[in-house]
C-alpha cells in the first residue's frame, strides 16, 4: 500500500489526480444517463447548460474563434508534445512517466467536458416529445403538404427580401446584427418551452470559411470552448438557419435532426423577414429532397409552383457549391461526422440531419389541425 501511495506522489500531481476523479465521476454520470431519460433530462437541463453556459460566456470574451486557432494549431501541438515527451523520457524514466501522465489528465478532462456538457443531452427524451409531436413516418401526400406550406410561407416573405438579379437573396444586415436578432427570437422561444434556456451568446465567424467549404460543413459546435462557429462563405439565406442550429446545441439540443427543427422554430419566430425566410428556404430543401427521393413526378409538379425567386437562389446555391464537390476533405470531414454521430447513438449518422424532415411534417399537421 505504501508503494502505491509513492508511486501516486511521486509520478501523478494533485492536478492530474483530481482530473482522474474527474473522469471516473464522468464516467458514472454516462452510465446512469444511458439507464435513466428522466436523470437525462434534469442533467442537461440544470447541470450540463451551467457548463455550457459558463464556457461559452468565458470565450465570448475572445473576439475571434478559440476553437479554430486550436484546431489550426493542432499538427503543431502534436509535434512539439512528442519532441517534449522524448525528452523527458531520455531525461528520466520519471520525468517521461510524470510527462505522460501529464498528457492523460488533459484526454480525462477532454472526455469529462464531453460528458458533461454534451453527451449527456444525447440520452434525454425527444424534442418530439417535448413539444407534443407525433413523430412517426411520413407519406408522400404528407411530404406534399409540407412543401407546400413551406413555399406558402416563403411566399409571404419574398417581397420584403433584397435579391440580386437572377441570382441570391441579400442578407440585409451584418453578422453581428443577424445574432442579436437571433437571440431575441431564441428569448422568445425559452418562454414558450422552458427547456431551451436563455443564454446570451453569439456566434463566431470561421476565419478560413473558404477552406472549411471544402469539408461541406456550414457550421460548427465545439464543447470544449462552448462556442457556436460559423462558416460565413456559405450564401446568405444559409447564414441565420445555420446559426441557429449551432445556437442550439450551444443550448442542449445535441441530436442534429433535433437542433436543425429548433432552428426552424427560432427562425418563425423572429420579427425579421429575412430570418423567418431563412428558416423557411432551409427546411423546404429538407422537405424538397425527401420528396425527390420519395416520388420524383409528385417533386417535379410541387416544385413548379416555387416562386422564380426562390428557384434561382437555389440554382445560385448549386451554382456555389460545384466548385466545393467530390474532394478528399469532405469525405473524410463526413466520415468522421458520420462516426462520431453513430457513436453517440444516432444510428443514421449523417443522414439523421434529413430526419428533421419528420418532425417538420408533425409540426404542419399540428399548425393545420389548430
Amino acid at each position: 500500500m505504501g508503494k502505491i501511495k509513492n508511486a501516486v506522489k511521486n509520478y501523478c500531481p494533485l492536478p492530474s489526480l483530481i482530473l482522474f476523479i474527474f473522469v471516473i465521476a464522468a464516467g458514472g454520470v454516462l452510465l446512469i444517463s444511458e439507464l435513466s431519460v428522466g436523470f437525462s433530462d434534469f442533467f442537461n437541463r440544470y447541470i450540463s447548460s451551467f457548463f455550457r453556459g459558463v464556457t461559452a460566456l468565458v470565450t465570448c470574451l475572445i473576439p475571434f474563434s478559440v476553437a479554430e486557432c486550436v484546431i489550426i494549431s493542432l499538427p503543431v501541438i502534436i509535434i512539439i508534445m512528442i519532441v517534449v515527451c522524448i525528452k523527458k523520457v531520455k531525461r528520466s524514466f520519471a520525468h517521461g512517466v510524470r510527462y505522460l501522465v501529464g498528457l492523460a489528465s488533459v484526454v480525462a478532462y477532454m472526455f469529462s467536458m464531453f460528458v458533461f456538457t454534451t453527451a449527456v443531452a444525447y440520452n434525454g427524451s425527444s424534442l418530439a416529445s417535448k413539444l407534443g409531436l407525433d413523430d412517426e413516418p411520413v407519406s408522400v401526400d404528407e411530404l406534399v403538404t409540407a412543401a407546400e406550406y413551406m413555399i406558402d410561407k416563403m411566399n409571404d416573405e419574398l417581397d420584403d427580401i433584397e435579391f440580386l438579379y437572377g441570382q441570391s437573396s441579400v442578407m440585409p444586415y451584418s453578422l453581428g446584427e443577424m445574432n442579436q436578432k437571433l437571440l431575441d427570437a431564441y428569448d422568445s422561444l425559452s418562454d414558450k418551452y422552458d427547456f431551451i434556456p436563455r443564454l446570451n451568446s453569439r456566434v463566431k465567424p470561421v476565419a478560413l470559411s473558404e477552406a472549411m467549404t471544402y469539408t461541406h460543413m456550414s457550421g460548427m459546435y465545439t464543447y470544449y470552448t462552448g462556442e457556436a462557429n460559423l462558416n460565413v462563405n456559405f450564401p446568405d439565406y444559409n447564414l441565420p438557419y445555420t446559426a441557429a442550429h449551432e445556437l442550439a446545441h450551444q443550448r442542449g439540443i445535441m441530436p442534429e435532426n433535433e437542433a436543425n427543427f429548433v432552428a426552424f422554430l427560432v427562425c418563425c419566430e423572429s420579427d425579421d423577414p429575412y430570418i423567418r425566410y431563412s428558416g423557411y428556404m432551409n427546411m423546404y430543401e429538407y422537405i424538397n429532397s425527401a420528396l425527390y427521393s420519395a416520388d420524383y413526378e409528385t417533386f417535379a409538379q410541387v416544385y413548379q409552383t416555387l416562386d422564380v425567386r426562390a428557384v434561382y437562389e437555389m440554382y445560385a446555391y448549386n451554382d456555389f457549391f460545384e466548385k466545393y464537390q467530390d474532394n478528399a476533405a469532405a469525405d473524410i470531414s463526413s466520415a468522421l461526422n458520420d462516426t462520431y454521430l453513430k457513436a453517440q447513438g444516432q444510428t443514421e449518422g449523417e443522414k439523421s440531419y434529413g430526419m428533421v424532415v419528420d418532425l417538420a411534417v408533425a409540426y404542419v399537421k399540428s399548425m393545420e389541425g389548430e
